[in-house]
């Protein structure tokens, strides 16, 4: 990806020091600018990142994903990027897609969602608190989004600059959606693999409960 597209990676990372690397190495291969926040590691996260071609922010605690994506968003648009693209740091998603969410991007929509495959692949009690939200969000908001839980997405700057968010943990992928909605923002679907280096690691049952309480007060305040 060249940089005359002006396309950012905006990776969120959380005592990542074994993956990350492994990460950057493959997502410098499709994109140019990339953004790492670490979110108040405590490991050699910040350290590794800093072994890559990428600029680095850094919390000097941990204050969520939400937060993260955020800080990392607000930079990238300082440096006049034109389309935002979210990628976890660890390993979950293929950079190698990219370029399928960036073509429904070309193709006129503001905001583009990965979908995985609930497949035997996604932990059990995953794809249970996935399916319970998105029925949620279907009910509250009349948005079909399979995968609403996906953290691999991309956006314009133009529709950032609308859905600007307030969720600072895993409430912010929905949040994103919720606002979407409201604003009327044409949105996409792209498959994608499914892949969990950890089993369990994710959204708990507590943050999925969190959630739906959230969806249900968004709905209420309207935001």
């Amino acid at each position: 990806m060249s940089k005359k597209n002006n396309v950012w990676a905006i990776m969120p990372a959380y005592n990542e020091e074994k993956r990350i690397g492994k990460v950057l190495e493959s997502l410098l291969k499709k994109v140019e600018n990339v953004v790492v926040v670490d979110d108040g590691s405590s490991d050699g996260t910040y350290e590794e990142a800093g072994n890559w071609p990428v600029h680095i922010l850094r919390h000097p605690v941990n204050l969520g994903k939400g937060a993260a994506l955020k800080t990392g968003c607000e930079y990238a648009v300082s440096q006049n990027a034109d389309v935002l693209v979210f990628i976890d740091a660890d390993g979950q998603h293929h950079p190698e897609e990219i370029d399928n969410l960036l073509r429904e991007i070309k193709e006129g929509k503001d905001i583009v969602f990965g979908v995985r495959k609930f497949d035997k692949n996604m932990p059990a009690i995953l794809k249970l608190g996935n399916k319970i939200i998105s029925s949620v969000m279907r009910f509250l908001y009349r948005i079909n989004i399979k995968d609403t839980q996906s953290g691999f997405r991309c956006m314009t700057r133009k529709a950032y600059e609308r859905i600007r968010w307030k969720s600072t943990d895993y409430s912010v992928e929905s949040e994103m959606i919720a606002r979407a909605g409201k604003e009327g923002l044409k949105y996409g679907e792209v498959t994608i693999k499914t892949l969990y280096s950890d089993k369990y690691k994710g959204t708990t049952v507590i943050d999925g409960i969190k959630i739906v309480a959230d969806l249900v007060w968004w709905r209420i305040k309207r935001i």
